[in-house]
């Protein structure tokens, strides 16, 4: 038997920092196994000249693929340029990986893209060519006038202008935006000095990156505040009648109406604690119209929160006929994410401030901290807003102290996952979203880094992303555009209906998913293990499509990378 067909190289397709930990993976089949010994690497440039040379050591077998996983550690290699991986058994080249960047830029560019894939989202402008380059389209789904749907018994239109398509479709949500652009929120916080990617004095739009993170923020923002409605509420969601099909945004305003969808307490809190969130960074920003702005935010959230108070549990609207339901029947997270963030906020010693202050130890003991975020469970949102509040009060010292050290030891729990994983993931079992989910953990990584500077934590976080970028059980980087071996069929509409051969760059695709949801779409998955249940078939919408939810965490810690 040819024993290079039982053998595969993991490594990140894109490449590695100068200074960063380099390490790949080697993978065999535990048939084939040979003794450690036996098993060496080198690292060649791109004229075959051998850069360094090592030798493997093993990591564990790994059951979610069947396969026993080795570890090339190639760090002490600190000169930029391109080079290849060659693995080698008993002196025998056996595997090849393709050329990879050592490169200081890497987290940049990536940043950029990723950023960039959130202008591509946007709903009801057009994208000209100018900035969308071939991924230029006219504006549609103008959603100025949208009637209310039939479920919501009120008659009249309403202006719901603006925002992202929230993943694969064309509906635009409160409950998945909010978590989303909250993450944004927290990078352009976090990373207040990173000028021309965050935004600030002299940054010009270019093709590379249209706008920046803060300009792509406040899109979303806009179409948020367009969604409260005048007591204070917040609709939850805008949606087709029926799911689209694989078409442009400009054919589905021809095909069918789309509506404003019911009112929540989760939609409304997802917004108060968003909107509170963007008044600190705005007014941090500077400038009179961001202060003006965030000002707006800080009054729309108190509205909303103060709506929410009147109304603690009003449900979810249960349709599901043109978009995305997004149920969740626990508010106690939302409640904390709010009052977290308003806390923060409001310093002026009112009694709305008084009343938040009484509710946050409850808050605490009900919404313990989580090893990540998500839609459904956004505490985390609320314990980092106390972990990065700066007064010097003493309740805020106090919440402050407490915050950091649950949200430092939820970062050594996902540091102990990663290291009994052969493949250094945090993760247990691969949901829909599992790069989302990976994504997140990493962030709670850099979240803890930037006040501890324990460098297990960033290092941890950085083997997620190398994860995420190629070493993988897949040999697939998931962020369309990025490199050889990127998805070139997500299920995205536009990307599969704009008439260009590459899908839209900067996406990241939701990964493993051995639930396996879309197995009546017939998608080729190319085994039954776990660790494999991905492919890349606009079908696959279990496994290949993308969401906003997923992008906002990487793009986040990739601005963590690049500035911490």
């Amino acid at each position: 038997m040819d024993c290079k067909l039982e053998y595969a190289i993991r490594y990140n397709h894109v490449g590695y920092g100068v200074n960063e930990r380099k390490v790949f993976f080697f993978a065999a089949d535990p048939a084939t196994m040979q003794a450690p010994a036996q098993f060496g690497f080198r690292i060649v440039g791109m004229d075959g000249a051998v850069a360094l040379e090592g030798t493997l050591l093993i990591r564990g077998n790994c059951d979610y693929t069947a396969e026993t996983i080795y570890e090339g550690d190639f760090s002490a290699l600190t000169v930029p340029g391109t080079y290849r991986i060659l693995v080698l058994v008993s002196g025998e080249v056996v595997k090849e990986s393709h050329a990879f960047e050592i490169s200081d830029k890497l987290f940049l560019r990536e940043l950029r893209a990723n950023i960039k894939s959130f202008y591509f989202q946007r709903s009801g402008v057009e994208l000209p060519t100018e900035y969308a380059g071939k991924w230029a389209r006219p504006a549609a789904h103008a959603d100025n006038d949208l009637a209310f749907h039939s479920m919501m018994n009120r008659p009249g239109v309403w202006n719901a202008h603006g925002g992202w398509y929230d993943a694969g479709d064309y509906g635009k949500y409160i409950v998945n935006g909010g978590v989303s652009v909250a993450t944004l929120l927290l990078a352009c916080e976090m990373c207040p000095s990173a000028v021309g990617i965050m935004g600030g004095d002299g940054f010009v739009p270019t093709f590379e990156q249209p706008c920046s993170l803060l300009d792509e923020i406040r899109f979303e923002l806009e179409f948020f505040l367009r969604m409260q409605d005048s007591d204070g509420g917040v609709f939850f969601k805008v949606t087709p009648g029926h799911w689209d099909g694989f078409m442009m945004p400009e054919d589905s305003d021809v095909m069918q109406k789309r509506f404003i969808m019911g009112k929540s307490t989760t939609s409304t809190l997802n917004f108060a604690g968003a909107l509170a969130q963007a008044h600190h960074v705005f007014k941090m920003a500077g400038g009179a119209a961001s202060e003006a702005f965030a000002e707006n935010c800080l009054a729309a959230s108190i509205r909303a929160y103060e709506w929410a108070l009147q109304n603690p549990d009003v449900g979810w609207p249960r349709n599901t006929e043109g978009s995305g339901g997004y149920g969740d029947e626990r508010y106690d997270d939302e409640f904390f994410w709010a009052r977290a963030m308003l806390f923060r906020e409001l310093r002026d010693g009112s009694a709305l401030a008084g009343d938040i202050v009484a509710e946050l130890p409850a808050d605490m003991d009900r919404n313990p901290v989580q090893l990540s975020l998500d839609w459904r469970d956004t505490q985390n949102l609320g314990w980092i807003a106390l972990a990065l509040n700066d007064d010097e009060g003493p309740v805020a010292k106090e919440f402050r102290e407490k915050a950091r050290i649950r949200i430092a030891e939820a970062a050594e729990s996902i540091l102990n996952l990663q290291k009994d994983d052969a493949y250094a993931i945090s993760i247990r079992r691969f949901i829909w979203g599992s790069n989302g989910e990976i994504a997140n953990h990493a962030l709670t990584l850099m979240v803890a880094y930037s006040w501890t500077r324990d460098v297990r934590f960033r290092a941890g976080a950085k083997e997620l992303v190398d994860f995420i970028y190629g070493r993988n059980p897949l040999n697939v980087c998931f962020v369309t555009g990025a490199a050889w071996s990127s998805p070139r069929f997500p299920h995205h509409r536009i990307s599969h209906a704009d008439g260009v051969v590459d899908p839209v760059p900067g996406l990241l695709v939701g990964g493993i998913n051995n639930d396996r949801q879309d197995m009546h779409r017939k998608p080729h998955y190319s085994s039954e293990l776990p660790g494999f249940a991905y492919t890349d078939e606009r079908c696959s919408f279990a496994s290949n499509e993308t969401a906003i939810n997923w992008n906002a965490p990487l793009t986040a810690v990739l601005a963590l990378l690049n500035c911490l």
